[in-house]
């Protein structure tokens, strides 16, 4: 199992803080927003992870994740996203990287109270197929939604302006090799992009579709509120023993 972690983008919903940074190098709470994500893939035993960056900060994350031997990582692997192409397509830079071995695919702007480890851990015993986490949420439009029936997802919309449901499809996906198949068929959406959501419905006409509920809080921070929002859930959490609240090694 390899990690990936998707933090390119322009941040423009947060101007004019990201005029002189990533958006996933903002503090949340007492550390950098990009240390969520990296201690979640860690504290799950991915040791092989890969960092999909862009944007002409890129450089600031070499200074401050460096080598990843903080977080107890022999190495950490950056590649570069030229442009805001959409999540898919950062995420096809992955491929080689990935290297025929199913991928867990994280985006930088998502925090989770609960520690991913076991979803991870399910998916690798059995990595065929995709894995969707979905929480409800007060704004679902703001994401791609899923509509469950029973124990199957029967359809993912992408931002719809009229939910059917309030279960929002997280920033964590977990993916067997043909991901990357699925990719190279993608056309760009309306947004001029490629979408995520296309590749999760891709799976879903597959019927290779699982999805998993999150019981614990979810949130991005890639605007204004959300990401006042994920400070005050980490400070809130700041008394229990999740991961979240953990140091890497050596700090």
């Amino acid at each position: 199992m390899r990690g990936v972690i998707l933090a390119g983008g322009v941040g423009t919903r947060l101007l004019p803080m990201t005029r002189v940074t990533n958006k996933h190098l903002l503090p949340v709470y007492d550390r950098p927003m990009i240390y969520y994500p990296l201690q979640q893939l860690v504290h799950a035993g991915v040791r092989d992870i890969l960092v999909v960056t862009g944007g002409e900060h890129a450089g600031d994350f070499l200074k401050l994740l460096r080598n990843g031997q903080e977080f107890g990582l022999e190495h950490l692997r950056y590649a570069y996203q030229d442009g805001e192409g959409g999540i898919a397509d950062a995420l096809r830079l992955a491929e080689f990287f990935a290297a025929g071995e199913p991928v867990v695919v994280i985006l930088g702007d998502n925090l989770f109270q609960d520690p991913l480890a076991p979803v991870i851990d399910a998916f690798r015993r059995d990595p065929t197929g995709a894995q969707l986490l979905l929480k409800s949420v007060e704004d679902p439009e703001r994401f791609g939604v899923a509509t469950v029936e029973g124990d199957r997802v029967v359809r993912i919309v992408e931002k719809p302006r009229s939910p059917e449901t309030s279960l929002a499809v997280t920033g964590c996906y977990l993916f067997d090799a043909r991901v990357f198949e699925i990719i190279r068929t993608l056309e760009p959406s309306a947004r001029g992009e490629l979408e995520i959501t296309d590749v999760n419905n891709r799976y879903l006409e597959w019927g290779a579709l699982r999805h998993h509920e999150l019981s614990g809080w979810w949130t991005d921070a890639g605007t204004v509120p959300s990401l006042h929002r994920a400070a005050d859930l980490v400070a809130a959490d700041r008394g229990n023993v999740v991961l979240t609240r953990t140091h890497p090694a050596g700090g």
